[in-house]
């Protein structure tokens, strides 16, 4: 796998990035540091995790991603300098208050994220710090419209930007980037740096795949145009482009046991439990076994050879399933095949936004 820049960061990384919020819940700690250690023996350079993992989001495990895989750090003495190493500090509370006082997110809050992130994590910078969320009111997570009557916004942006600038001038901090955003918060993030000489934003982490493709609805132009690097998450829509829930018809208790959609209602309540998203995924899983593929490896060939993406971020709950992914790379998908693809989206649009 050829590096790929970030945006205008000096940051080169490999197009397959590890994500990590299933260690401390669905993952324990043991099998987390041997997909750490798989991963970057297979040549993965670049990860990704979050002060709010792992997910589903609970009190009893808000930071235990970060400490496992700074444990991690500590029992491989030069595995952080092989690595690019990415977290995010939370936005908003929003139902959330282990997270932070209050229902904001204010520049001291993003300053004690941070350094709450790197003791975990046992490392003395952060190559790319991102805002998991924008502190704004926006559509995300499964919400389809912006509502002005819910914006509830009291940190202006120029001053999320000051506290990451004043973390970057620290040291603590390499570059930053943004996720789950919108087209206007990317345009508007670069202009203030640009207008201000604060940092500029090198990524956004947004969700991208065969059922989700609401990038291409503007903010790819966006990001193309300000040189901002897409890192895709949920290539395999949590699970429903690997043909697992196929059979059983559904996302609810009764789907396969041990599936992470199964068995966490607060996911099923997003964008990946409705029948919609479901029955879009079996229609594009019985496409990838018609052109002898799995579900899996065209879902994620998908996601490796689109010009809008820059890394895709793939996680795992085995070093089986790792090896899957990571042996998905170099698929290439036909034009015919790309076209019948297209041709379903045309049908179904996107009902996993």
């Amino acid at each position: 796998m050829n590096k790929i820049q970030l945006g205008h960061s000096d940051l080169h990384v490999t197009p397959i990035c590890l994500g990590t919020m299933t260690f401390g819940e669905q993952v324990d700690e043991p099998t987390a540091h041997a997909i750490l250690d798989r991963s970057l023996e297979r040549g993965v350079d670049f990860i990704d995790t979050a002060e709010m993992y792992a997910v589903p989001a609970r009190k009893e495990t808000f930071g235990a991603t970060e400490t496992i895989i700074g444990n991690w750090f500590a029992k491989n003495p030069g595995a952080r300098d092989k690595l690019t190493l990415a977290t995010k500090v939370a936005g908003p509370s929003r139902g959330m208050p282990w997270v932070r006082e209050g229902s904001g997110m204010t520049a001291s809050d993003i300053v004690a994220s941070c350094n709450a992130s790197l003791k975990r994590l046992q490392t003395d910078v952060i190559d790319l710090y991102q805002i998991h969320w924008p502190e704004r009111h926006v559509p995300a997570f499964g919400n389809m419209y912006y509502d002005p009557a819910k914006e509830t916004s009291t940190t202006p942006i120029h001053e999320q930007l000051e506290a990451l600038g004043g973390l970057v001038k620290a040291g603590k901090v390499r570059y930053i980037g943004l996720s789950n955003e919108s087209p206007y918060g990317v345009h508007e993030f670069v202009r203030l740096a640009e207008q201000h000489g604060l940092p500029r934003v090198a990524t956004v982490q947004n969700v991208y795949c065969l059922i989700s493709r609401a990038v291409e609805n503007g903010l790819d132009e966006t990001m193309h145009r300000l040189g901002v690097s897409l890192l895709a998450y949920s290539p395999l829509a949590f699970g429903l482009l690997t043909g697992k829930y196929d059979q059983s018809g559904t996302t609810g208790p009764d789907a396969p046991k041990g599936a992470r959609i199964s068995t966490y209602e607060s996911v099923r309540k997003q964008r990946w439990g409705r029948p919609e998203a479901l029955e879009a995924a079996r229609r594009y899983n019985a496409l990838a076994k018609e052109h002898g593929l799995t579900p899996a490896q065209m879902a994620l060939a998908f996601c490796y050879t689109k010009w809008q993406v820059a890394s895709t971020i793939i996680g795992v709950t085995s070093v089986a399933q790792l090896d899957q992914d990571l042996d998905a790379w170099g698929t290439t998908l036909s034009p015919e095949l790309l076209a019948e693809i297209d041709k379903i989206r045309w049908e179904i649009r996107d009902p996993a936004v």
